[in-house]
């Protein structure tokens, strides 16, 4: 009675069902600058409203919850008071109003296994539902397709708009208002104004803004103060800034160590728009606002022209797929799916160009090119040697491009390259870049781009990376996601999803993962760890709370029509006389278009993914005006193979529950080639659940038992279900290797490799022509019985039941008793039983029109609940003996179905109660989180030209490691009076051009020591860039500057830090340097002093005389 216990004790839950409130984090707005927020303040009422919409949601299943367990008790003291009196032996779900069903043996082992569920999924880490998978149908030109976070905040790109949701709303109940389609349990978000497609997005916390890269070549800039206001607010918000950054699609975008804006297009293109463009556009009021998308687009900088014209040719023809901005060295990686290059992000010179195997790319001497190199003098005459001279070197690099691709497929063959290529980089904080490949190679890189180790978990493609504390998560195409440590070694891995993982991210205590279907999961930043199985427990007892029984019929109908076409009056009799109160509608026919010559076609359109036929298409027009299709019903997908036809309608009340539509077709005549015999099926998703309809006409004649179990296990363990071809370029964009998925991933939840896609659906009907006959009986003896409505003794002696029981097919499904005479063979427009076959032949009455079903009950669970999600029972299964257009009569069946689904809404509510509430989770978390004690040696450092200075950083734990990060807070300029005026951050919390800190990110082991080059790098001349050619130089200002270094100081699960400042000031004149105190000051780099070039990975400098443990920080 834990169950009940669990109910009883929850009915003392607090009157508010909501989360407890956060603090609101939003910023105040200057009306006068560029970005302004334009929408209304949350109002407490809605909030209110919100909230008692979800308690009285928690309330209505609760009640749900105890109907269910009365009626189970009714039916448990019904079944007893029987079981005195008589034997019963049916078996039904749904009462006395229920067939009673014959059920296959073999099931519940191998392949016909039941599907796992449960109400918290047992073989991974339970997860936050941010937005909960939408349906497909939902989402065409809107798919969700990047990501990315912030401090306080989780963005993300759409085909049409950008949208962001605020950490403190994660455990929020969905708003009822102004939530499009897909989107009804989502959690509490904001979109903005209309878009073209999201391409790639980065975050700068430093100046509270986004920046989106765009298919149309715009870059857009998003004020995250202006989106943090309440989510119950629908009017969508502006960019404040954007500018045609590019010809083509912006396909990457970085901010670089210094605060400049990286980003890459087609064609290896690559722009840098400088830190002052875009600070003095952003500081600009809604007057000049027309000023600034011009002064930003002109000023970006070309880095290729600084680079030798005879030089690196591959990467300049390569789409700039990924950007990466090194902190830790001042450098920016771009790359190809098939090479790299290394960028000062300081001088922005190019360092060096390589390919996936880590060899150099081969040079060209560049004398050649220094005879060809141009003094600018003028503006018109710069342009025009430009203009020529970049003609002729677009040329000569499509030309050596040309040459070096016939060399790659000469030396390594058609396909060697692509499944090498590059789908995904990140750096982690030990400064290793990690690259995952189309194969599931991943390979790891040091700073300086020597290819260090690679591994291989996985077979699938890598799509996505993410690094946090000391591990690495990895996504991939199969919707795997695996954790590894920073050596490499694998930690753990689970199925994340039923889709390609595209996009990782994290923040907020948790690791999100957006899935190619556009549903975003959070992971707990410590999974897999001690807290998932805590968790699992406490969200699973509390099942009742967010679980929902829906209710639905599904009419279903088989007809093998031979070849002829269907009275209006007989569709009615069929199917249109009992769909007035169901929900489903689907149709299997056979024979619908036969001949040598159509099945010739049909098998020939098979191979171009062609389908359907003008007889076909009558077949749907006349069905679909027997269910008053349009006012009713809707078709939402079919499928035909030579004379097979699968279609399905469903009732418009309904259509907003049913999606994911996928097609399937699997010939089984001449030779597995031919459609004259074999299956086309559908797949849904009704209420999160999947369901499969096949509709099979297997092979013909009395003794071909075998065959037709051979079909039947063919049909099953091949049937792939695939997407309309009209959603594969929208829903598969995201990469390369989303395509050469195996049509599971679309839509099976948590496929097991290796299992046939029908095992893993939560109810499968196969319906059809079987074609399954009466053994040991004669035509005459058959009649007779059929006359006198024996069906008992003809049953006995049907092949199918036969081959049920014995486990030979349909292992472990159910069919209704048959209460309706024989099916086939009749005289056609002859009615009555006096119609069966009377010619030569006289083929002996069968039961060939079948309709059979497996839905998620097993041996262990029956009752309708999230581990048993799918309970059917059939009302009707009958044969309209009146209709006469065919030698077979048309077969429905009626099935009553009870889905269990989760309220994704109300679950992250829980959670989120969960996490706040349990004393053992908070204790666990407070310790995995708890930030290690570190010291810095000095909280200022006083710089003059060329001075370099080493900042120590000690780690006082002695069992956690210390992960730090240096930014910096602002830069400002001394005034005379010596005090500082007010610091001015760069983009991304970058460095002034002046100041090298090396290494800016790493690790500190327990009682370790990690020393910090803080060099000051002559930068005297200026230049301000006009489409990407210098044309001012001027003199850096020589006035004493100070930035503030904030150093960041976390645990390996921590998202909080905590923070030292040191103040560094650059001193032009040697008099302010003597005036300071002599332990603050600086000395000339000499040996302890580290520089960039020579300072190799942080272990290098754990090992530091131990008198220094002991240093007390200023």
């Amino acid at each position: 009675m834990e169950e009940n216990d669990g109910f009883l004790s929850s009915l003392s839950l607090r009157n508010s069902s909501a989360p407890v409130p956060r603090p609101n984090q939003n910023d105040g707005l200057d009306g006068g600058k560029l970005f302004v927020d334009s929408s209304p303040s949350s109002s407490e009422d809605e909030n209110d409203a919100v909230s008692l919409h979800s308690t009285s949601k928690r309330l209505d299943y609760m009640l749900q919850f105890l109907d269910r367990k009365l009626s189970v008790a009714n039916v448990n003291v019904v079944d007893h008071i029987s079981n005195i009196n008589m034997s019963d032996a049916s078996d039904t779900a749904h009462g006395s109003s229920s067939l009673p069903e014959f059920e296959a043996k073999g099931g519940g082992t191998g392949m016909f296994k039941v599907p796992v569920r449960a109400a918290v999924h047992p073989n991974r880490p339970p997860r936050l539902e941010l937005r909960p998978q939408p349906l497909r149908e939902t989402q065409i030109g809107c798919f969700l397709r990047t990501m990315v976070s912030t401090e306080s905040q989780l963005w993300a790109g759409t085909e049409c708009a950008v949208r962001v949701w605020n950490f403190k709303d994660l455990y929020s109940p969905a708003a009822e208002a102004g939530r499009g389609e897909g989107d009804s349990e989502t959690a509490p978000f904001r979109e903005s104004v209309c878009t073209s497609a999201v391409m790639c997005l980065v975050g700068d916390d430093g100046n509270r803004v986004v920046w989106s890269g765009h298919r149309d070549g715009k870059i857009r800039c998003w004020r995250m103060d202006s989106s943090s206001s309440s989510a119950l607010v629908t009017a969508p918000f502006k960019e404040g800034l954007s500018w045609q950054a590019h010809r083509g699609p912006v396909l990457s975008l970085v901010i670089s160590c210094y605060g400049d804006l990286w980003s890459g297009s087609e064609g290896g293109v690559i722009k840098i728009w400088p830190w002052e463009a875009i600070e003095k556009a952003l500081s600009l009021t809604i007057e000049e606002r027309h000023m600034s998308s011009l002064l930003v687009e002109r000023s970006y900088i070309d880095p290729w022209t600084q680079v030798a014209v005879n030089g690196f040719t591959n990467v300049l023809t390569s789409d700039v797929r990924y950007l990466l901005s090194d902190s830790s060295s001042a450098k920016v990686w771009s790359a190809g799916y098939l090479s790299f290059a290394l960028w000062d992000a300081r001088t922005r010179e190019l360092l060096k160009v390589f390919n996936t195997d880590g060899l150099n790319e081969n040079r060209v001497d560049i004398s050649s090119a220094q005879d060809l190199s141009v003094e600018f003098i003028s503006g018109a005459k710069k342009d025009k040697t430009q203009s020529s001279f970049g003609f002729f070197q677009r040329s000569r690099n499509a030309l050596m491009g040309a040459a070096d691709a016939v060399r790659r497929v000469a030396v390594k063959g058609a396909f060697g390259d692509d499944n090498r290529r590059t789908e995904a980089l990140v750096i982690a904080v030990d400064t290793m870049i990690w690259t995952g490949c189309t194969n599931g190679l991943l390979v790891q890189w040091d700073r300086n781009g020597n290819r260090m180790q690679e591994f291989h978990y996985h077979s699938s493609a890598v799509q996505c990376f993410c690094t946090f504390g000391l591990r690495i998560w990895v996504g991939y195409a199969s919707g795997t996601v695996q954790v590894l440590d920073l050596d490499g070694n694998l930690l753990g891995g689970w199925v994340a999803d039923n889709s390609p993982i595209i996009k990782i991210a994290t923040g907020a205590g948790y690791v999100f993962t957006l899935a190619n279907h556009g549903g975003i999961c959070g992971w707990n930043i410590t999974s897999p760890g001690p807290l998932d199985s805590i968790v699992r427990s406490e969200l699973a007892g509390k099942e009742f709370l967010y679980t929902r029984i829906e209710n639905l019929k599904i009419l279903t109908g088989t007809w093998n029509v031979g070849q002829g076409r269907a009275s209006q009056d007989s569709l009615i009799s069929w199917l249109g006389s009992v769909a007035s109160d169901v929900g489903i509608v689907v149709v299997g026919l056979q024979e619908v278009e036969m001949g040598a010559g159509f099945l010739a076609m049909s098998a020939a359109k098979e191979t171009v993914s062609l389908e359907g036929s003008s007889v076909g298409q009558w077949w749907l027009d006349m069905i679909g005006k027997t269910l008053d299709e349009g006012s009713t019903f809707e078709r939402v997908g079919s499928r035909q193979l030579a004379g097979l036809l699968i279609a399905m309608w469903v009732r418009h009340n309904l259509k907003a529950h049913v999606g994911d539509v996928d097609a399937a077709a699997v010939p089984c005549g001449f030779g597995r080639a031919i459609g004259n015999k074999g299956a086309v099926g559908l797949r849904i998703r009704l209420y999160d659940r999947i369901m499969c309809f096949v509709n099979c006409h297997f092979a013909a004649h009395l003794e071909a038992v075998n065959r037709r179990n051979a079909d039947f296990d063919h049909v099953y363990r091949t049937m792939t279900f695939s997407r309309p071809n009209f959603l594969n370029c929208a829903a598969a964009s995201a990469s390369s290797a989303v395509q050469m998925l195996r049509g599971t991933n679309a839509i099976g939840n948590n496929s097991v490799e290796g299992m046939p896609e029908l095992s893993e659906a939560d109810m499968v009907i196969f319906l059809g022509d079987f074609n399954y006959r009466l053994d040991g009986i004669s035509y005459d003896e058959a009649r007779d019985f059929v006359s006198q409505r024996c069906f008992d003794w003809l049953r006995e002696r049907d092949q199918l039941r036969v081959e049920m029981a014995a486990g030979n097919v349909f292992q472990g499904m159910r069919e209704a008793d048959i209460t309706f005479p024989p099916t086939y063979k009749f005289e056609r427009h002859q009615a009555g039983l006096a119609g069966y076959d009377s010619g030569e032949k006289k083929r002996i009455p069968a039961w060939c029109d079948r309709i059979l079903h497996r839905d998620s009950r097993s041996a262990l669970v029956s009752e309708c609940c999230l581990e048993c999600p799918v309970v059917s029972s059939i009302s009707q299964y009958e044969a309209s003996m009146d209709v006469t257009d065919s030698d077979h009569k048309p077969v429905r069946c009626i099935f009553t179905l009870d889905i269990a689904r989760v309220d994704e809404s109300i679950r992250r509510q829980e959670l989120g109660d969960i996490l706040e509430s349990n004393g053992k989770l908070k204790c666990m978390l407070e310790e995995l989180c708890r930030i290690p004690e570190t010291i810095v040696s000095t909280n200022k450092i006083i710089l003059q030209i060329q001075d370099t200075s080493i900042l120590r950083i000690t780690n006082k734990s002695g069992q956690k490691d210390a992960l730090f990060e240096i930014i910096c807070e602002g830069q400002s300029i001394i005034k005379e009076d010596g005090h500082a005026s007010d610091h001015c951050p760069r983009g991304s919390f970058g460095f002034p051009r002046w100041l090298q800190v090396t290494p800016a990110a790493g690790i500190i082991r327990p009682d370790h020591i990690a020393e910090v080059s803080v060099h000051h790098e002559e930068h005297q001349t200026l230049e301000e860039f006009v489409d990407g050619v210098p044309q001012n130089c001027w003199c850096e200002n020589t006035r004493d500057k100070e930035v503030i270094l904030v150093v960041k100081v976390h645990g390996r699960y921590s998202n909080n830090t905590k923070s030292h400042r040191v103040c560094v000031r650059h001193c032009c004149s040697a008099k302010t340097k003597q005036s300071d105190p002599p332990e603050h000051n600086t000395r000339q780099t000499q040996g302890t002093a580290l520089h960039r070039s020579n300072f190799q990975h942080l272990s290098s400098s754990y090992d530091v005389v131990h008198h220094l443990w002991s240093m007390n920080s200023p």
